[in-house]
């Protein structure tokens, strides 16, 4: 049986797996599903079509499944969807989805950091083993794929997509895509390199890493524009699964991507 608190407020319908806790003055409505495990802190706030897996931890102030911020929502019934392991840090904000985006529901993966203050608007995906330091803000249907890092304070404008094992510094503003990989940073948003720590740390080989770097020098110091970067990368590079991340992520990207660093780079522009 679920360990509920005396003075917090559960739906009698709410779906508890054995083992969770909830805490003093927690607020739990009815069409909400928590895993085995997981512990809902005093304070915090969880409202309808709410599902999470198990381990997770929501910390006080916290309100997972609030209705969009949005004008084009207008009262159907959307979802948030997270993970296992998922760690939800004081007063962080995790909305619904919504009909209009045709994806309805919100969703958050597993082994999921999202630290306090921060924002994840309606419909966004958020991939496995993200961090999402506090005060980020992702806007509506932003996607954060898996190994993702985004550091304090930097916001997303809406349709963003951040690419797997890709790290944004921190105050930055995202109106580019960032393609996987890569580190980046200043005003406006700059590939600065191949995110050399998060790959080691992953278990990534140094030929890997090395090919991951030249396929970007193409991509954004050759000169060429992204049509003809990307031409010569898979006429010119071995198929991998970096490669082939990196090429598919570049073309399916509907805002472009960030630019280079040097003034004159075409890379990343359209």
């Amino acid at each position: 049986m679920a360990n509920i608190h005396p003075l917090a407020t559960v739906h009698p319908n709410a779906k508890l797996a054995d083992n969770v806790e909830v805490g003093p003055y927690a607020y739990i409505e009815e069409h909400v599903e928590i895993g085995e495990g997981s512990k809902i802190l005093p304070h915090a706030t969880i409202f309808n079509y709410v599902k999470m897996g198990k381990n997770c931890c929501v910390f006080p102030g916290a309100v997972i499944g609030a209705v969009p911020q949005d004008l084009k929502f207008d009262g159907e019934v959307t979802y948030v969807e997270i993970g296992d392991n998922v760690n939800i840090r004081e007063c962080a904000t995790i909305n619904r989805g919504t009909k209009a985006s045709g994806r309805s529901v919100t969703k958050i993966g597993s082994n999921v950091l999202i630290m306090s203050y921060a924002h994840v608007a309606h419909d966004c995906s958020v991939g496995n083993n993200c961090i999402l330091v506090s005060y980020v803000g992702i806007a509506g249907e932003t996607d954060v794929d898996d190994w993702a890092t985004i550091g304090g304070s930097t916001v997303a404008h809406q349709f963003s997509r951040i690419g797997k094992h890709a790290f944004v510094g921190g105050g930055c503003k995202i109106n580019k895509d960032v393609p996987p990989y890569v580190l980046c940073g200043r005003d406006p948003l700059t590939y600065a390199g191949v995110n050399l720590v998060g790959l080691r740390r992953r278990g990534f080989s140094s030929d890997q890493i090395y090919a991951i770097k030249n396929i970007y020098d193409v991509i954004y110091n050759s000169g060429l524009n992204v049509s003809d970067a990307l031409a010569k990368v898979e006429a010119e590079f071995p198929q991998t699964e970096e490669r082939d991340t990196i090429v598919a992520f570049i073309r399916n990207s509907k805002r472009g991507i960030i630019k280079g660093m040097g003034s004159d780079a075409k890379g990343g522009i359209e």
